[in-house]
């Protein structure tokens, strides 16, 4: 609804509860016109705090992305040289 629907149920409570002095036996307009007019400004505390909060997000810094960078250590020097796979060309490297 926002600020503007807000403003709007307020008046219209406004309205209702002290300008109508009319008698309508099913409805009390004074008691509907204090309902419109919190409902009103239940709608526009809503919508300052929705836009504050928004407001606050959008103030503080970014969180920058941080990459994680995984490295496996070999503590065995017999462990570096896998086996030759069959049928491969490839020659594990020499040893120091």
């Amino acid at each position: 609804m926002g600020i503007g629907g807000g403003i709007f149920l307020i008046a219209m409570g406004a309205i209702l509860a002290f300008a109508v002095k009319v008698e309508i036996s099913m409805v009390d307009l004074r008691t509907t016109g204090w309902v419109l007019m919190l409902a009103g400004f239940a709608v526009l505390a809503m919508t300052v705090w929705f836009w504050q909060s928004r407001r606050q997000q959008r103030d503080k810094p970014p969180i920058p992305e941080v990459s994680v960078l995984e490295e496996t250590r070999i503590a065995h020097s017999h462990a570096i040289l896998d086996p030759e796979p069959p049928g491969s060309t490839m020659r594990p490297p020499p040893q120091p």
